[in-house]
């Protein structure tokens, strides 16, 4: 059997809409990426992932080169 990937990130947290901000508790054993976002339709993203941080990364610097 293939081994599941397993992020280590617990069963708390939060799932943020990288769209429009919306955020929403993380339900256990539902990847935040299978869930999408009420207000605009988008996947969600757990917070303090990988993506999650490569959005504020993108996000701090637009804001830079306003």
């Amino acid at each position: 059997m293939p081994q599941q990937r397993r992020h280590d990130m617990g069963a708390g947290g939060m799932c943020l809409c990288p769209k429009c901000d919306y955020r929403a508790a993380h339900r256990r054993g539902v990847p935040c990426q299978d869930e999408r976002c009420p207000q605009c339709g988008a996947k969600l993203l757990r917070e303090g992932s990988f993506h999650d941080k490569l959005l504020q990364e993108r996000r701090t610097g637009q804001a830079e080169r306003r």
